[in-house]
């Protein structure tokens, strides 16, 4: 078993200042793989105390200085990125191959595109002839992933953050928090400067809590659930700093009668991944009349065909969710859903042969409308709710009515229809015809699905502050 008790704090691996273990849980095996330890206020103030001496320094590197160590930390990054695949699937879950390639990739991904963006971002740009405009780090950032994506999250808040000249201490997630003390290793062997980087580990209501209230925190990166997003804004309030939200989602999926053959398939598939624990994941799949029976049909033969199994399986398969907590959740909601809707595939319990882990059969609810529970509550897990429409508008009508508003997705082959319904859906991203987005593209939402925007050129703007400064040039 790992032990893993200490905090990373100005440069060092410190014990924390009050001993308090918390169990990692392996969710294949559901044994104990390692232990941390929950931070307390002392370990904050210290961290947060660190970032706030070194912001001074730092901020005022020049950017070629901070791209260095950048390139530095992405090199360490994909030479140790085994120990990333293995860290991530042993705390999460994440079948091996797709720890490897998905999960790693994602960090590997979003590393490389901030620093193509960063080559050509500029920190002052002229509104006037005499009058400029300068782009400030905010300041000491406090950043709290989630378990789903560890190093997708960690990356698109980190890089940015140290990019544009800030500091920062980060709270993994207290479930999986294996992934991020190996970042801060290979933070630590990039040799960032002293206290530019922090880590303890905590839960929210203990750490997240305070590093959200702290009056020298000058901004919250936040990914996670709705409810948290909620008590995190509550709690910033009283020192009005910056609040950066991604939250959850209730993704349409939206199948027009022209849309190619493959799109119910890809769109049940799209849903599983991951053990359906994306909050980009298209679980109402809207269905016209004249492709629904295709559709249920294809759907759930791709439930029964998705492969569910441990973290170390070989081979393409989904594993377990990340804990006893969100298995009796999913479980619920399934229940729910056998009493409004029509199961095709999954339902309640582990999939045949596994009597241990956090395993859940990939299911399929049909004739679902959407005032029932699974089409309005982000289940986190492998469920598809799948609701038929006439009309484009009846499409539109039901995609966005939901509180969330991160995902959607139209499949068509009407170019104008496509553009026209995109344009209609109120979520911060659309996918259309399965074309994923591209590197640097902004990741957010609408409504409660959260605010600001990470990736590219936006995600480095949400760590700066604007600077307008008169008379910069004589007239």
């Amino acid at each position: 078993m790992l032990e893993k008790r200490e905090f990373y704090i100005n440069g060092e691996w410190v014990a924390p200042a009050t001993a308090n273990d918390f169990a990692v849980i392996d969710p294949s095996t559901e044994e104990q793989c390692a232990v941390i330890s929950l931070g307390g206020q002392a370990d904050t103030d210290a961290a947060v105390a660190a970032a706030r001496a070194a912001f001074d320094d730092w901020s005022q590197t020049p950017k070629e200085e901070r791209a260095a160590l950048i390139r530095k930390l992405a090199e360490i990054y994909e030479a140790r990125k085994e120990e990333m695949a293995q860290a991530m699937s042993m705390e999460m879950g994440a079948p091996i191959n797709l720890s490897r390639s998905s999960q790693v990739g994602a960090g590997s991904w979003h590393i490389q595109g901030f620093l193509k963006t960063f080559e050509d971002f500029s920190f002052e740009r002229d509104f006037t002839a005499t009058e400029k405009t300068l782009l400030e780090p905010i300041g000491v950032c406090a950043l709290i992933t989630p378990w789903n994506w560890p190093m997708n999250q960690i990356m698109l808040k980190a890089i940015p953050a140290m990019a544009t000249g800030c500091t920062m201490v980060l709270k993994p997630s207290e479930i999986a928090p294996l992934s991020g003390l190996l970042f801060a290793e290979f933070v630590h062997e990039a040799g960032f400067p002293k206290g530019v980087f922090n880590l303890v580990n905590g839960d929210g209501s203990g750490v997240g809590s305070q590093l959200s209230a702290h009056p020298d925190v000058d901004m919250v990166s936040f990914t996670g659930s709705t409810r948290a997003g909620i008590a995190i804004s509550k709690a910033a309030a009283d020192t009005l700093k910056r609040v950066s939200l991604e939250l959850g989602g209730k993704g349409a999926n939206i199948i027009f009668e022209d849309a190619d053959e493959k799109a119910a398939k890809r769109g049940a598939m799209h849903c599983f991944n991951n053990s359906g624990q994306s909050c980009n994941a298209p679980t109402r799949m809207l269905v016209h009349k004249s492709r629904y029976d295709d559709a249920v049909a294809t759907a759930t033969e791709v439930a029964e065909n998705t492969r569910v199994g441990p973290a170390s399986d070989d081979g393409r398969h989904i594993g377990p969710v990340v804990s006893e907590a969100q298995f009796d959740k999913i479980q619920g909601l399934i229940e729910k859903g056998m009493e409004e809707a029509r199961m095709t595939a999954g339902g309640l319990g582990r999939p045949d042969g596994l009597n241990r882990g956090y395993f859940v059969k990939p299911t399929v609810f049909a004739d679902v409308t959407n005032d029932m529970a699974i089409a309005q509550t982000e289940v986190f897990g492998p469920v598809l709710s799948i609701i038929p429409f006439d009309t484009e508008e009846e499409a539109i009508a039901i995609a966005n009515d939901t509180p969330y508003g991160l995902t959607n997705y139209v499949q068509t082959q009407d170019d104008e229809k496509r553009r026209r319904v995109a344009r209609r859906l109120r979520s911060g991203m659309v996918e259309t015809n399965g074309k994923g987005f591209a590197q640097g593209s902004p990741f957010g939402g609408y409504k409660q699905s959260g605010n600001g925007r990470e990736g590219g050129v936006y995600g480095l703007e949400e760590f700066l502050e604007v600077k307008a400064v008169s008379g910069w040039a004589a007239e």
